[in-house]
């Protein structure tokens, strides 16, 4: 992918996508909201790819919107064309595991973005925050939705309603972060992760549990039983249900044949 404001590396099954302004700390701009958007698309398709790293370029994530034109920043947009959710598609319609590496500060939709995201590594030494309610406008990408899932609806208005920033530690005991680490283990750790889904875990078992999982909010304890089963009767007997219990039996790496964009289920 030919990219202005992120950077596409694809390896051994990993997508690694960087956030790629270091000079303004990854800051988000259209360009890198379309850029991703694309790089998303990609990696939705893509059977090739297994796992999903997001991560920004030197010592920042995301350091909110690009703040640079002043007091217009947050002009009034055209309402066809301005959306508040900034990326499309958003990481968790992704069919594969998106992990962000939060390798430095993520503020405002630097945040907000990661909390689309499946599993979240951050720093320790990382500045966090929901700050749009301190410049004016209000949480974006998803937050109100995404947040309360993560976190609660308590501790969800504690951080939208007053823009509070804060750092690692502080993120794990919120239950935002899945892993607390030292910036320069960041990455390294997300990338560990990343290559054992590669390898280890059935490309379409993960996609479809993903799917459920996400959508599990909405649906009734019954309602999840029943598409568990459905989901069930699509997977078993089929290859990849035969090659992880004889992968397993036999003590080797697993072949699997199955594939998210040809085995999808019709509904």
């Amino acid at each position: 992918m030919t990219c202005k404001h992120i950077r596409f590396e694809f390896s051994d099954g990993v997508a690694v996508i960087t956030l790629n302004r270091p000079d303004q700390l990854n800051a988000f701009s259209g360009t890198m909201g379309e850029e991703l958007g694309k790089a998303y698309e990609r990696c939705d398709v893509d059977d090739g790819v297994r796992a999903v790293v997001l991560t920004g370029a030197g010592r920042a994530f995301c350091a909110g919107a690009d703040m640079r034109e002043g007091a217009s920043t947050f002009e009034r947009r055209d309402e066809s064309s301005f959306s508040a959710a900034a990326v499309h598609p958003p990481a968790w319609e992704v069919r594969k595991p998106v992990i962000a590496a939060l390798n430095g500060h993520a503020i405002g939709i630097g945040l907000t973005l990661a909390l689309q995201c499946d599993i979240r590594i951050m720093a320790r030494e990382g500045k966090y925050g929901i700050v749009q309610v301190r410049r004016g406008v209000m949480p974006d990408a998803y937050s109100h939705w995404t947040l309360p899932r993560i976190v609660g609806i308590s501790r969800a208005a504690d951080l939208l309603l007053t823009g509070r920033t804060f750092r690692g530690d502080e993120a794990a005991e919120l239950g935002l972060a899945s892993r607390v680490l030292p910036a320069e283990q960041v990455l390294p750790a997300a990338l560990e992760i990343a290559r054992d889904i590669a390898v280890n875990t059935a490309p379409l078992s993960v996609a479809l549990t993903k799917r459920l999982l996400w959508e599990s909010s909405a649906l009734t304890h019954t309602e999840v039983g029943r598409r568990e089963t459905e989901l069930h009767h699509h997977l078993m007997g089929k290859a990849d249900a035969i090659e992880g219990v004889m992968a397993y039996l036999e003590r080797r790496a697993p072949h699997w044949k199955l594939s998210v964009k040809r085995d999808w289920p019709d509904d």
